[in-house]
């Protein structure tokens, strides 16, 4: 019996350390809302980011997540990423663009919270330069559940 109260203690504290591992590899990053007209960001958070703005570096896949209250009911959802360049919106792509299929179970409902987790993949032919990334998640009628902006630097 005791064995197995030493092993449970054990596991707890593993669980415990790989819990705040987690915490300090993903950073909340500072962003603004950029039109979000049905629904509200609470927080994002980009792993690994451990200054900001963002350091990515290229050939890396980044995890973006944004947690955001939805005021709307939607059968789905799209996401379109963009980087802003000189004022210019270039598109961003990501492997997956439903965001039923990245962390959200759909149909979303009103008043309810939502986490969207997706990959940012940073690719190695991206040139090394400061950039805006507009994220935005949009509903069955292109209304954003959520539309922000935050900075990020690609880097070798």
């Amino acid at each position: 019996m005791r064995d197995c109260k030493k092993i449970m203690d054990s596991w707890k504290t593993s669980l415990v350390l790989v819990c705040l591992i987690g915490f300090t590899c993903a950073d909340l990053v500072k962003f603004i809302d950029c039109g979000s007209s049905v629904g509200k960001v609470s927080s994002v958070d980009i792993t690994p980011c451990p200054t900001q703005p963002c350091q990515l570096k290229k050939g890396q896949d980044y995890s973006v997540n944004v947690t955001f209250l939805s005021d709307d009911e939607t059968q789905k959802s799209t996401a379109l990423v963009h980087g802003v360049v000189a004022g210019v919106a270039i598109p961003f792509p990501i492997p997956v663009d439903d965001g039923c299929k990245s962390g959200i179970n759909c149909p979303i409902q009103k008043q309810h919270s939502y986490s969207y987790v997706a990959t940012l993949p940073i690719k190695s032919e991206y040139p090394c330069l400061k950039v805006v990334v507009e994220w935005e998640l949009r509903d069955d009628n292109s209304k954003d559940l959520f539309c922000i902006k935050f900075p990020i630097q690609i880097v070798d």
